[in-house]
C-alpha cells in the first residue's frame, strides 16, 4: 500500500483503471500576461498564487461535477494548461463568452483591489473547451 494515501483512494484508481480507458481531462487557466510588465510588474510569484487561487477556486465551486470528482480521483493524472491572456479587456471578453456559452468557470479578482487576474475552467475533454481558448498560446 502506498503511505499516506487512503483505501478509498487507492479503490477509486483500481476502479477508474478497471473500466474503459479513462476520459483524458484537462484544467485550462487564462493568465493576464500585462500583470508581469509594466506598469504593474507583479512578481513571479504574486502571479503563480492568481493562478493557483483560480484553479482552487474552480475546483472547489465545480467539486460535484463527474468531471471535477474523476479529475481529483487520480491525482498524479491531473492536467493544467496555462494560457495568456493580454490584458484585462481579453480576459473579461473570455469569460462574458464562457459564461454565454455555458462553460463552468472562475474569474479570479485579486482583492481588496477587485483586479481581474485569472480564469479557471472547471476540468473538461480538451475538444469540448479548445474552440473557446484557441487565440490564447501558451503562458512564458
Amino acid at each position: 500500500m502506498h503511505r499516506g494515501v487512503s483505501p478509498a483512494f487507492l479503490l477509486g484508481r483500481k476502479m477508474a483503471a478497471s473500466s474503459a480507458e479513462p476520459q483524458i481531462l484537462v484544467q485550462y487557466l487564462v493568465l493576464r500576461k500585462d500583470l508581469s510588465q509594466a506598469p504593474f510588474s507583479w512578481p513571479s510569484g504574486a502571479l503563480v498564487a492568481q493562478a493557483c487561487h483560480a484553479a482552487t477556486a474552480a475546483l472547489h465551486v465545480h467539486r460535484d461535477h463527474p468531471h471535477t470528482q474523476a479529475y481529483l480521483r487520480e491525482l498524479e493524472r491531473m492536467r493544467k494548461v496555462v494560457l495568456e491572456a493580454p490584458n484585462e479587456t481579453t480576459l473579461k471578453e473570455l469569460a462574458e463568452t464562457l459564461q454565454q456559452k455555458n462553460i463552468d468557470h472562475m474569474l479570479w479578482l485579486e482583492q481588496p483591489e477587485n483586479v481581474p487576474t485569472c480564469i479557471a475552467l472547471r476540468p473538461y475533454p480538451k475538444e469540448d473547451v479548445s474552440q473557446y481558448l484557441k487565440k490564447f498560446r501558451l503562458f512564458k
